[in-house]
């Protein structure tokens, strides 16, 4: 188990193995049996083609352990906007988390809206990197579960539990 406050590099995959961005830092806040919740701000992000940004507002990042999802509430401006990977679950690898991202994202807007997005980008990796028949159960159940977390505001979906992570996380940076 980590503590809070320690700090690790993310690594995200494609299927095939090939890495798909690095996020350069991210700080513990909490990590359960079920899940590892975390925060960053202006970290540096470097996508596949080696082009990389720096992030703009905060975010705390649930990584989940038996989910094949993981749910960033990004604190905009102009509200507070969810990012949602359906992605494996992570492992540690020499003190990097590491998971394979499937394509479909959830987008979770301010006014409590939301779109599966990448549905394209699934269904031509799907077919090029072979994936499963399992592989696509897992993948689209675990969408429903998403899905219907967002709809009942449950976990990172009820505002006033990201905000409390919020505030723990810009503790720990102070």
């Amino acid at each position: 188990m980590h503590k809070m406050g320690d700090k690790f590099q993310l690594h995200c995959y494609k299927h095939n193995g090939h890495i798909n961005s690095i996020c350069e830092e991210s700080v513990v806040i909490e990590e359960t049996n079920d899940y590892l919740i975390c925060g960053n701000y202006k970290t540096m992000l470097i996508e596949e083609d080696g082009r990389g940004h720096r992030t703009k507002e905060p975010a705390i990042i649930i990584y989940y352990k038996h989910h094949w999802f993981n749910i960033m509430a990004q604190f905009k401006e102009f509200g507070l906007f969810y990012y949602c990977n359906i992605a494996s679950p992570y492992i540690w690898d020499d003190g990097v988390l590491k998971y394979i991202d499937y394509d479909l994202d959830l987008r979770v807007f301010p006014d409590g809206g939301y779109r599966i997005l990448d549905k394209n980008e699934y269904k031509y990796h799907k077919k090029i990197m072979h994936y499963s028949k399992e592989l696509e159960f897992i993948i689209n159940k675990e969408l429903e579960e998403l899905i219907k977390m967002k709809q009942n505001n449950e976990g990172p979906f009820d505002i006033k539990i990201v905000n409390k992570y919020l505030e723990m996380y810009r503790e720990l940076i102070k």
